[in-house]
């Protein structure tokens, strides 16, 4: 190896190595959040007004409400990607709350969800980048 590409080879080596460490970052979810937004992510619609929202994050582990039913589930994350498992839920009937509730439920339910966290918003965006849930942190 001659010596004037050691250099080039550190630097190389390094910024692999930077790269490698941002690439695994994982989000922290941990916490409660309330529902900003949801739906077709070029046109979101925005939580209902007055509604309390709440989708906890712990463990694997993700429960709440977004109108009236309680759901929960599972979830894995993996760098910037968040794999849910079906989401079981109640199964009252509200009229001012199911529109909400049954999209964002079908939004999240089995679904490889792009995990993207500024600050104290948290956005789930589906893999198409069709449809997205905002979560802002209690």
């Amino acid at each position: 190896m001659k010596l004037a590409s050691l250099p080039a080879l550190v630097f190389l080596m390094t910024a692999m190595f930077l790269f490698n460490a941002c690439s695994n970052t994982t989000a922290n979810l941990t916490g409660e959040w309330k529902l900003v937004s949801y739906g077709d992510a070029a046109a979101p619609t925005p939580a209902l007004p007055g509604v309390d929202t709440s989708i906890s994050f712990e463990d694997g582990q993700f429960g709440g409400t977004v109108g009236c039913n309680t759901f929960g589930g599972d979830y894995k994350i993996n760098g910037d990607q968040m794999s849910i498992g079906s989401v079981f839920s109640t199964m009252m009937f509200c009229d001012q709350t199911s529109t909400q509730e049954s999209a964002v439920l079908a939004i999240l339910s089995d679904q490889t969800m792009t995990v993207t966290q500024s600050e104290n918003l948290l956005t789930l965006s589906s893999t198409d980048g069709k449809s997205v849930v905002t979560l802002e942190k209690k």
